[in-house]
């Protein structure tokens, strides 16, 4: 049997080794910049892209020799390796990568990676680039010719504009390596006003640093109403929101729609819980909308989207949801209701909370109307303190409304 052997190409270009692996195969396949690197080499050549063609090629090859494929770094770091995992397997499959892009850039801007979150944006559409790399305090970022660094960086300034973040729009800073290992490297570090006002080449890898957040260390679960930013009592009570998130069953990506979002509690939680998932939280109120902000800002849920509109108004405007949640209807619960469940996929689930009667009355009937399985759960909470010194204090009875696409 062949073997497929998989070369990663470093800064240097490549080692005694992987040329001596090379110069035994019967077909190179890789970026034209790559093979470029081997012109005394006998061996047919072929560009990897467009990549179908190229792994039939590969596949007919080594039926007959050796194959090599030359990657960037280290090609099982969001490279093309996995691909050839899956198409030939591992016993077929032998590596020698070289470090990776990300190593390279972080030892040139001098940044430790052992705490770097990594994103990969490349041929990838974003809903929310900012919750994906403002999420920890350091994110390292594969980019593309649309998620470019000066793209990235305006979205950034205009998402912390959005929901006045000042000390995070000073304190963040866009770190861009560009063409490393060849003669046009160039090396950028400034702020996201600086970034968004470059130009980069195509080819370049994109490190976001940014200030730590006052909370963002609290408890993933739990967060108690004394610490989530409210106004006049108004908020999911605390075992309220449990039984809620448990119903919602929300998924670790997709979209979230939080419609009467009020403080964001339920937002906080779903944002904390999940930080891959993209959460709409919308509310007519300027007070609710202000509460929502600074919970973002302290907790540094960068993945929650602030929209401040009347729910019937703004929902054709956002994407799709696969879960939604309902806390406050603004008087239009049947038309909002109606909408959201339209935009559902199948599997997907709303939640309703009803305190009044006319709620509970309303919701499962109009959920049931617009094709959702409904299951209702009331709950009603007593809290006390031991030794009891004093009378327990009962909470209004909540009727938790799920229906299921």
């Amino acid at each position: 049997m062949f073997n497929l052997i998989l070369i990663g190409v470093g800064s240097q270009g490549l080692t005694g080794e992987q040329g001596g692996m090379l110069a035994r195969c019967g077909l190179i396949v890789g970026d034209i910049r790559h093979l470029a690197l081997l012109p005394e080499m006998a061996a047919e050549k072929l560009a990897i892209s467009p990549l179908a063609p190229a792994l039939e090629a590969i596949r007919l090859g080594l039926a007959r020799a050796n194959v090599g494929v030359l990657a960037s770094g280290d090609p099982l770091f969001f490279g093309i390796g996995r691909r050839l995992l899956k198409e030939f397997g591992a016993d077929q499959l032998i590596v020698l990568p070289a470090l990776s892009t990300m190593q390279e850039a972080c030892a040139r801007f001098h940044l430790p990676w052992d705490d770097m979150k990594m994103v990969s944006l490349h041929g990838r559409k974003t809903l929310h680039g900012p919750g994906l790399l403002l999420g920890r305090e350091k994110t390292f970022a594969f980019t593309d010719r649309h998620n470019t660094p000066a793209c990235l960086a305006r979205q950034m300034l205009d998402y912390l504009e959005l929901i006045e973040d000042e000390p995070m729009l000073a304190g963040c800073r866009v770190h861009v390596a560009e063409n490393l290992g060849t003669e046009e490297e160039r090396l950028f570090s400034g702020t996201l006003a600086e970034a968004a006002a470059q130009e980069f080449a195509e080819l370049n890898v994109l490190i976001l640093t940014r200030p730590g957040v006052e909370k963002e260390n609290a408890p993933v679960f739990g967060l108690t109403e004394d610490e989530i930013a409210h106004s006049r009592g108004l908020i999911t009570k605390d075992e309220v929101r449990a039984v809620t998130l448990h119903a919602l069953r929300l998924p670790s990506t997709g979209v979230f729609w939080d419609l009467g979002a009020g403080s964001g509690s339920i937002s906080v939680a779903a944002a904390r819980l999940h930080p891959g998932l993209h959460v709409f939280a919308v509310d007519q109120q300027v007070e609710s909308m202000a509460n929502v902000k600074r919970n973002i800002r302290q907790f540094g849920c960068y993945n929650i989207i602030p929209i401040q509109g009347e729910a019937t108004a703004v929902l054709s405007d956002l994407p799709n949801p696969d879960r939604v949640f309902v806390g406050g209807s603004g008087g239009k619960l049947s038309a909002i209701i109606g909408l959201a469940a339209e935009r559902l996929p199948i599997g997907g689930r709303m939640v309703v909370n009803g305190v009044i009667g006319q709620t509970v009355a309303e919701a499962p009937q109009c959920m049931a109307d617009h094709g959702l399985l409904v299951d209702l759960t009331r709950v009603q909470i007593e809290r006390t303190t031991f030794p009891e010194t004093e009378p327990g204090k009962a909470l209004n009875s909540i009727t938790v409304m799920t229906g299921r696409k």
